[in-house]
């Protein structure tokens, strides 16, 4: 009886399931919660007396932090994912509860700048830091269990990420419901409490696989830019410019895809849409990176997603499909499919950049190279949705559409941005990132 119950203590210890990916899961469940930002972006401004303009800058910095700290700390995580996975735990959980603090005390004091400063120190400085360690933490480790699935592991972890907002969104929006005055900040202390706990059972469970070092002998004592320097630079540039590219096209689509569907005539099924995006978004994540595992070369998924983006983008813009959608069912489906091929698209960039730099640049400072690679994260959440703003405003004209001021012509503009820079991704592809030492030997055995 003892030795049946050390038996299945230490099964559950080795297992990759539990050591690997349900931790990966809590701990990206939580944090992808960031993009819930929408639900409750317009609470936050009424309840402390700022324009929602003025609070959205909370999530742009959420987003810069969330690379800035992964590029920093990816030594950190490197060297001691319980240390790195315990940071991002205590700030992700924090930094919502000071964001409850600040809006209570807003409500307290209108339009208090000190309120507002709070709420971007505390939902972008300090979750972003939380942010950037739990989305690094649990990637490596996944890939050292599922050594062979690498794209399947990594890809169903950052679906988790993907997935949050579809199930945390209801849950949130019946907290507001519910919660009676001052439900907004309510809601921010009750899921710091949740999201605690959650992400606190992710570090415990979060485990390497033992001996897993003893392949990696080869690298030890090498830094991370020591590792990036074995290829050409223009490689490593050319992962980062097309992840970067890849951000703001898909941020610049998404921040005005509620406009959009407004403009083509489905305001009444705007949320089920939103929802089914957020399928996608997460779809994008698990299916690219487990398709790429099966290719010899996976750069070539990027290829697929940057041809799939361009191909839609194109045939919107010259059907002038957002202008000219509503009442038109084919236009309407086309404009709904490149919503969809883009959020699929944008996800799937995520899970495929760590394991295309493993293919690349291999394990031992895995973690370090792809901090520093999510930087293009960082910056991409400062560009891409001021980017669509900018076009919106400077663009076509404003006009009513039951109710609501939409902007067609500048939505349709956007596109001429995006495709341009999908086009430029798709050149970075085919000419800076050079095939992986594996796809290589595998084209010289085909020769022979």
């Amino acid at each position: 009886m003892k030795e049946n119950t050390q038996n299945a203590q230490g099964g559950w210890r080795t297992n990759k399931w539990c050591r690997a990916a349900i931790p990966a899961l809590l701990l990206h469940c939580s944090i992808g919660t960031v993009y819930c930002w929408s639900i409750f972006s317009q609470e936050i401004a009424d309840y402390i007396g700022f324009s929602k303009g003025a609070t959205e800058w909370a999530f742009s910095f959420a987003i810069f932090f969330l690379g800035m700290s992964a590029a920093f700390l990816g030594n950190v995580v490197e060297k001691d994912i319980h240390k790195s996975s315990l940071i991002a735990t205590i700030c992700f959980a924090c930094g919502m509860a000071g964001t409850g603090f600040f809006i209570y005390y807003g409500g307290a004091h209108q339009g208090s700048a000190l309120a507002l400063v709070g709420i971007y120190i505390c939902y972008g400085f300090i979750m972003g830091i939380g942010l950037g360690t739990g989305y690094l933490s649990p990637v490596k480790t996944l890939m050292l269990w599922f050594e062979d699935r690498k794209g399947l592991a990594t890809g169903l972890a950052v679906a988790g990420f993907g997935a949050a907002k579809a199930i945390a969104s209801p849950i949130m929006q019946a907290l507001l419901d519910n919660l009676g005055d001052g439900g907004i900040y309510k809601m921010f202390w009750i899921l710091a409490a949740v999201y605690f706990v959650m992400m606190f059972v992710g570090h415990l469970l979060l485990k390497k696989p033992d001996g897993w070092h003893e392949p990696q002998t080869k690298e030890k004592g090498k830094s991370m830019f020591d590792v990036i320097k074995t290829k050409p630079i223009s490689n490593y540039i050319g992962i980062w410019l097309m992840f970067y590219i890849n951000i703001t096209c898909g941020l610049a689509l998404i921040s005005q895809e509620k406009m959009i569907v407004k403009c083509i005539g489905l305001a009444s099924v705007v949320g089920i849409i939103s929802t089914c995006s957020a399928i996608f978004n997460a779809g994008g994540r698990l299916g690219f990176s487990a398709w790429a595992d099966t290719m010899k070369d996976r750069n070539t998924i990027y290829k697929i997603i940057f041809a799939l983006s361009i191909i839609f983008t194109a045939i919107i813009i010259f059907t002038g499909g957002i202008k000219n959608g509503e009442g038109n069912m084919l236009l309407t489906v086309l404009v709904l499919c490149l919503i969809f091929v883009v959020n699929a698209g944008y996800g799937g960039g995520f899970p495929n950049v760590p394991t295309l730099l493993s293919d690349h640049y291999g394990m031992g400072n895995i973690s370090a190279i792809h901090g520093l690679t999510l930087s293009a994260w960082g910056i991409a959440g400062l560009t891409g949705n001021q980017l669509a703003t900018w076009i919106v405003n400077h663009f076509g004209e404003w006009v009513d559409h039951d109710g609501t001021l939409v902007n067609p012509t500048g939505y349709q503009t956007v596109l001429y941005a995006t495709v341009v820079l999908y086009i430029i991704a798709m050149i970075v592809c085919l000419v800076l990132v050079r095939p992986t030492d594996k796809a290589l030997e595998a084209k010289k055995a085909k020769k022979n």
